[in-house]
C-alpha cells in the first residue's frame, strides 16, 4: 500500500463526502472542508489503515473511521488557532479558519467536524459487531477530557509558568499522543488483533506520540516557516514550557531518535508485516513539516 495512494484515497473520501452538502447552512460545510482540504500529513488515518492492513487486506473497509479521526484532529487545529487559544494566523501555509470565516463560524466549524466524526463512526458501527463499537469508543475517548481536551486544558493553564516534567509529559500524552495512539489501537481492534499484539501496539503508539510531539517542539525552534506553513517560535512567544526549554535542542534530538528506535524495535518483535508502520515511523523522525 503506497503512501501517496492511500493519502490520495483519504483526500478523495473527504471531497466526495462534503460534495454538495448543505443548503441554508452550506457555509458551515465550506468552513469545515476548508481546513480539511488545505493539506496535512494525514498521519492519523494513515496509522489506522496501516495497522488494520497488518491483519486484513482491504483498508477501504475502514476508510470512514480513518477519516473520522482526521476530522477530530482538524477540529482541534481550528480551535487551537483561535484568538482565545494560540491566536495563529497561518496553518499549513494558508490563513487559519477564523481568518477566512470569522471567529464564530470557525468555532462552529470545529464543533461541526467533531460532531460529524461521531456521526460517521455511528454509521460505521450500525449492523456490525462489538469490535467496531470498541474501536470507535477508543477514538471518542481519546478526544475527550481524559484525552486531547484534557491535555489542551493543561496546556492553557500552564502558559506563562514553569511546569514539571511530569506535567509536561501528561499534557502531551493527552493533547498530542492520545489521538495518535487511538489511531493505531483502533486499527488493531478493527483488524481483530490478538491481545499480545494490541499490548505491543499500545506501547508503540505511546512512544510514537511522544516522539511526534518532541519533533514538533524541535521544528517550532529550527523549522523552515516556508515548509511548515505556520509561524515558528510560537511556543516561546506564548511563554510555554516545552521539551526544548526543559532539555535543550540537542537532547531533544537524541530523545526523538531513541524513541523512534524503540518504536522500530517493537514493530520488529511482531510476527506481522509492519513495513508500512516502520516507514511512517521513520518519516515522522526525519520530517521537516
Amino acid at each position: 500500500m503506497e503512501f501517496a495512494k492511500l493519502k490520495s484515497d483519504i483526500d478523495l473520501w473527504f471531497k466526495e463526502y462534503f460534495n454538495e452538502k448543505g443548503s441554508y447552512n452550506k457555509k458551515i460545510y465550506d468552513a469545515m472542508y476548508y481546513s480539511l482540504e488545505i493539506g496535512g500529513k494525514r498521519v492519523r488515518p494513515l496509522l489506522l489503515c496501516y495497522t488494520y492492513n497488518m491483519y486484513k487486506e482491504e483498508y477501504k473497509d475502514v476508510m470512514s473511521v480513518a477519516c473520522a479521526i482526521e476530522m477530530i484532529h482538524t477540529y482541534s487545529l481550528i480551535h487551537d488557532d483561535l484568538p482565545c487559544m494560540d491566536n495563529d494566523d497561518l496553518r499549513r501555509g494558508h490563513p487559519t479558519n477564523h481568518k477566512v470565516f470569522g471567529d464564530a463560524i470557525a468555532v462552529l466549524a470545529g464543533d461541526g467536524l467533531l460532531n460529524e466524526a461521531m456521526s460517521v463512526m455511528f454509521d460505521f458501527c450500525k449492523n456490525k459487531g462489538k469490535n467496531e463499537v470498541l474501536a470507535c469508543k477508543i477514538i471518542s475517548d481519546s478526544a475527550g477530557p481524559e484525552g486531547m481536551i484534557g491535555g489542551q486544558v493543561v496546556d492553557i493553564l500552564s502558559e506563562g509558568q514553569k511546569i514539571s516534567y511530569e506535567t509536561l509529559c501528561y499534557m502531551h500524552k493527552k493533547k498530542t499522543g492520545a489521538l495518535i495512539k487511538a489511531s493505531i489501537l483502533s486499527g488493531a481492534v478493527l483488524g481483530n488483533a490478538n491481545k499480545e499484539d494490541i499490548d505491543k501496539l499500545s506501547d508503540f503508539g505511546e512512544k510514537l506520540g511522544l516522539a511526534f510531539q518532541i519533533k514538533d517542539d524541535i521544528l517550532d525552534v529550527i523549522g523552515d516557516e516556508s515548509l511548515i506553513g505556520k509561524n515558528t517560535n510560537s511556543d516561546a512567544d506564548n511563554n510555554k514550557t516545552t521539551f526544548i526549554t526543559t532539555f535543550g535542542l540537542d537532547e531533544c534530538k537524541n530523545k526523538c531518535k531513541n524513541l523512534t528506535k524503540d518504536c522500530l524495535n517493537i514493530l520488529a518483535s511482531m510476527d506481522r508485516d509492519t513495513s508500512m508502520l516502520e516507514e511512517i515511523t521513520k518519516f515522522l523522525l526525519y520530517r521537516e513539516v
